[in-house]
């Protein structure tokens, strides 16, 4: 299914060394350290002639100075975490208790609302059935035509 991989003889060309020069030391006639003058912001070069004549070159490094101790502060950086994150809850709780009256607040305007559209429909729905549509109320009798036999109306 797959071809087999091919062998090839390994390439025998030339290769190239390079090899590093080595760096002469400089030999100065005199032995003592040359100091070249800077302007004041750029920090001074020294140069100094070792025993063995290598010169070296560098800027002059004042001596490390340790850090000062950093002030603690009287109150500990936990207590103050601590207090923070207690005003941030009071801060949730009390957003949250507001949340709830205001929910509990219009539920009950709702509530009213939906109360007082239903005792006005129902007043109108009543004012319907029972006002008076010709009716002077209760049953109408035809008087030219009853028949009055003992406080008894027959027609």
């Amino acid at each position: 299914m797959y071809p087999e991989p091919a062998r090839h003889a390994p390439h025998v060309g030339l290769v190239e060394v390079h090899q590093p020069t080595p760096i002469r030391p400089v030999i100065t006639q005199h032995a003592a350290p040359m100091v070249p003058v800077q302007p004041g912001h750029v920090p001074a070069v020294a140069s100094i002639v070792l025993p063995d004549g290598r010169v070296v070159t560098g800027y002059a490094m004042s001596p490390a100075q340790p850090e000062p101790l950093a002030i603690k502060p009287p109150v500990s950086r936990a207590a103050v975490n601590v207090a923070l994150g207690g005003v941030g809850f009071l801060a949730v709780c009390g957003g949250l208790l507001l949340l709830t009256t205001f929910i509990t607040a219009l539920t009950a305007l709702i509530t009213q609302l939906i109360t007082l559209a239903a005792v006005i429909f129902g007043g109108w729905i009543a004012v319907q059935v029972l006002g008076s549509r010709g009716h002077g109320g209760g049953t109408t009798v035809n008087i030219r035509k009853a028949v009055i036999k003992r406080n008894h109306f027959h027609s």
